[in-house]
């Protein structure tokens, strides 16, 4: 387990050319017009496209916790397996389109599929865009949940489960709901955690 905090480390403004990313991805990054990472961004993205350690990041709000988490995802998926090798887990909808939005404009046209799922939208939808075939999946944990008890959303083989913006999930009252979620994972997956604050029964 690697302990990741923002605020505990000087920032060196590296380049992101410096932290061991593809050059596909360093274009979509300089089209979306990215320069040099963030504090979270430039101790987490090396550390998780180079090991495979479960890792703990704390970073405020706003910090690029999505490009932290998401470009080594990126980098490290298999495309050539249909199969959800990525779940996030996020504590609202409007969160999960943006994470969803954000692992897409990263992946500048990589043949990779994304899905967001979260109640509101039609499940019907979501079903049939998971019979299709779904790389990663970044969804609320009540439609999860859904998804998995109608054995349409298989999560075990997955690479990595990410908690999002966690403390809010426990907050909301979530914190059962992830707890079956990871309970229906393959042991091997890396767990990645990230949130603003880091109450007791996260970090367990």
């Amino acid at each position: 387990m690697r302990y990741l905090c923002s605020s505990l480390i000087s920032y060196t403004l590296q380049a992101f050319e410096a932290l061991g990313i593809s050059e596909r991805t360093l274009a979509a990054l300089e089209k979306k017009g990215f320069k040099t990472p963030s504090p979270i961004q430039e101790q987490a993205i090396p550390l998780l496209l180079n090991t495979d350690k479960d890792v703990i990041g704390q970073a405020q709000t706003g910090t690029g916790k999505t490009a932290a988490f998401g470009i080594p995802i990126i980098e490290r998926i298999d495309l050539a397996k249909n199969e959800v090798q990525a779940l996030v887990l996020t504590p609202t909808r409007e969160l999960a389109m943006q994470v969803c939005d954000e692992i897409e404009s990263l992946a500048d046209n990589r043949k990779l599929k994304v899905l967001a799922c979260y109640g509101g939208d039609s499940i019907g939808k979501q079903m049939s865009a998971l019979e299709r075939g779904v790389h990663i999946v970044v969804g609320t944990p009540g439609r999860v949940m859904d998804l998995l008890n109608r054995k349409k959303l298989i999560i075990d083989q997955l690479r990595y489960a990410v908690l999002d913006e966690a403390d809010e999930m426990l907050n909301i009252g979530f914190l059962d709901d992830v707890e079956t979620i990871l309970d229906a994972t393959n042991e091997d997956k890396q767990i990645l955690l990230f949130s603003a604050t880091m109450p007791k029964r996260i970090i367990n």
